[in-house]
């Protein structure tokens, strides 16, 4: 199929205008990489104004379009696939490499998981998240950070013959570019902001959270699991914008595989440092993350506190039984010969933390599809535990709420047959001035209460740097 595509090398929309340009709409996305670790951080993407919109929430499809919407039951699974194969684009010379040319951009809650895998529910669903939430985006713009350059690609979508294509691309191809050419940084000022105090309430009291811990040690003592992550829930309140809070979240956490995503009355900004799959066309690629370090800023405290990562035969247990997992998962939908461990324990650094990666690929079989692999492998290893099934329905159990976004991923699929998603963690859900975010750690046989509930707070470091804002912007500063 034709497309239409417009390069702007002279253009190099900052994020503070392409926030203030997504502050006016009511759905919309910025994909960003604002770290590069082992090449992920090339691209970054950003969209507004999808043509259609998808949403899942128990057993029941809503899809939107031209402002008219139909509710049915059925198989969401099928009706996604059904939807990304009406949509497919040949991309086509300079731009066929690139990774995103447009398409569905959301995110799969961790609740969606029960679905797959046929586990009832029964905690408290009292954010009333959607189990699967995507819009449609015919145009985006696709920012290369290496090169500093930005590519506007329009599609046509959904106008499906090629003659009513093409007048679409080039309209809303002018459409975009008038709007990137009007951007006012006065609109939205990316300085680092600051939010007055707030109270931090969580769904688990110190002692519950240590009882939860050792109910998860009995279950692994009785051999019903190897490992599980088990997680709090944080509450606070919050007069920041979701574009503000962003702002601030990039400041304190730089990552891989954050961005900010708005679906109507909530917004989710996600700060994860996670990749759960990416699919390039031909192989399958995960990144599972188990083990995790405080950085203090003090250089000899740190240094210390790496090599204890480094050595510790509990974190590397973890992993590995994570790895194990996500081969297994892999080998559901890839030539099980092609599947390799590319990297099985590699320390990396973020502003608040060290953190323990693997990364595992496999090429895809012929037959299988995006919607395939997405089956085999959600929700990630990395964030239930082993054996996957056994240790959701423990974690249903001993947390209070259902989880929503957290642990779940946001992500795309490309109109050109690509796909990325990270794993929620690290992230904002906001509604309102109501912001919720997890934070957890792998149980073993092995663990220390107190030290698991240690950890949880590690990890909130960042998020609650973010929620505290910046006073000036001396301190507006990566890892300061």
């Amino acid at each position: 199929m034709d497309n239409c595509a417009y390069v702007c090398k002279k253009i190099s929309p900052d994020t503070a205008s392409l926030l203030g340009l997504l502050r006016r709409c009511d759905s919309g996305f910025f994909l960003e990489s604002s770290l590069d670790i082992d090449n992920m951080g090339r691209y970054s993407f950003f969209g507004i104004e999808p043509f259609s919109a998808l949403q899942y929430k128990d057993g029941w499809i809503t899809y939107s379009e031209k402002g008219e919407s139909r509710k049915l039951k059925g198989n969401i699974f099928n009706y996604l696939r059904a939807l990304l194969d009406s949509y497919k684009l040949a991309a086509k010379g300079k731009n066929a490499n690139l990774p995103f040319l447009g398409g569905a951009v959301g995110f799969l809650s961790y609740d969606l998981g029960f679905c797959l895998e046929n586990i009832r529910r029964k905690n408290l669903d009292d954010l009333n998240t959607p189990d699967l939430w995507f819009a449609f985006f015919d145009t985006a713009l696709i920012i290369d950070n290496y090169k500093n350059e930005a590519v506007v690609f329009s599609t046509g979508f959904p106008e499906k013959s090629g003659r009513l294509r093409k007048i679409r691309a080039r309209q809303r191809l002018g459409e975009f570019i008038n709007k990137l050419d009007s951007l006012d940084e006065g609109l939205f000022s990316g300085k680092g902001y600051y939010s007055a105090e707030y109270e931090l309430k969580s769904n688990f009291t110190y002692n519950d959270y240590i009882r939860a811990v050792n109910k998860s040690r009995d279950y692994i003592i009785k051999g019903d699991i190897y490992q599980i992550n088990l997680s709090q829930r944080f509450h606070a309140e919050t007069d920041l914008s979701q574009e503000e809070l962003f702002v601030n979240f990039r400041k304190a956490f730089p990552v891989p595989f954050g961005g900010i995503l708005k679906a109507g009355d909530f917004s989710i900004i996600s700060g994860s440092p996670e990749r759960f799959i990416k699919y390039d066309g031909e192989f399958v690629t995960t990144r599972p993350m188990k083990g995790t370090r405080r950085r203090t800023g003090n250089a000899v405290l740190d240094k210390q506190l790496r090599q204890e990562l480094e050595a510790s035969a509990k974190d590397k247990a973890e992993l590995l039984m994570i790895v194990d997992l996500e081969r297994n998962d892999l080998g559901k939908v890839c030539d099980y010969g092609s599947i390799k461990v590319e990297s099985l324990r590699r320390l990396e650094e973020y502003a608040t933390v060290f953190q323990a990666t693997s990364q595992v690929k496999g090429r895809l079989y012929p037959d299988m599809d995006r919607i395939d692999i997405i089956k085999a492998c959600f929700p990630g290893g990395s964030i239930t535990g082993c054996p996957k099934i056994r240790a959701m329905q423990i974690i249903e159990e001993l947390e209070p709420n259902r989880r929503g976004i957290y642990t779940g991923s946001m992500g795309y699929f490309s109109f050109n047959g690509t796909m990325d998603f990270n794993i929620l963690i690290r992230s904002f859900f906001k509604r309102g001035r109501d912001v919720y975010f997890g934070v957890g750690g792998g149980i073993v046989y092995d663990s220390k209460p107190e030290l698991e509930y240690e950890e949880t707070l590690i990890k909130a470091e960042a998020l609650k740097r973010a929620l505290r804002g910046y006073k000036n912007e001396a301190l507006c500063v990566a890892g300061r």
